[in-house]
């Protein structure tokens, strides 16, 4: 015995079909989109730059001769003893 199935798509079945395939592609394209913008930023991928700490702020005084050798090692010594503390 033979069966005959009716494989006939209604009138909502298209329409679920159509929308479907619109989401399904507008999906793809917006994350296309959205990877290729955030490859694409040119400042946000490099680390930004540490703060220079007291040590390098001291060799770039002594550096560009507003410290002698002297104030600098003293300076130095004064940095590295820790905070004075008042009796």
């Amino acid at each position: 015995m033979m069966f005959w199935y009716d494989h006939d798509v209604s009138g909502w079945g298209w329409f679920a079909m159509s929308a479907g395939m619109i989401i399904f592609w507008a999906l793809i394209i917006m994350a296309a989109v959205l990877l290729f913008r955030t490859l694409n930023r040119p400042g946000e991928h490099t680390p930004t730059p540490a703060a220079p700490t007291p040590e390098d702020i001291l060799r770039e005084r002594l550096a560009r001769g507003e410290i002698d050798e002297d104030d600098y090692r003293s300076r130095l010594n004064a940095l590295h003893a820790g905070p004075v503390t008042k009796r």
